[in-house]
């Protein structure tokens, strides 16, 4: 299975009212330094083959750079509803919601 394959797999892992950071994906799948590359798959994915909503970057911060579908104000739609609060700064409570990978 190679990287990119890896990262799809571990971020549809993630489950619904947790998130992941760019690092935490990267370092899951053997390359902790690769979290710019994990946020590069991510932006090539098609938005409905993947819950990309889910990784964030490690401060809890939506981060995303965007495109005209996909946004920071998307992202936090998405993960408001499945339960995350998300501040109007756009930031997450790590301690509350970062999933740990077993």
């Amino acid at each position: 299975m190679n990287f990119r394959e890896r990262v799809i797999e571990i971020v549809k892992s993630i489950p619904k009212g947790k998130v992941a950071s760019y690092g935490q994906v990267a370092a899951v799948c053997g390359s902790p330094r690769a979290a710019r590359v994990v946020g590069g798959i991510l932006r090539g994915s098609s938005l409905d083959s993947l819950p990309w909503w889910r990784v964030i970057n490690n401060k809890g911060e939506i981060s995303i750079k965007g495109s005209f579908e996909a946004t920071k104000f998307l992202q936090k739609q998405l993960l408001e509803a499945e339960g995350v609060a998300v501040s109007v700064n756009m930031l997450v409570d790590m301690r509350k919601y970062r999933f740990n990978f077993k």
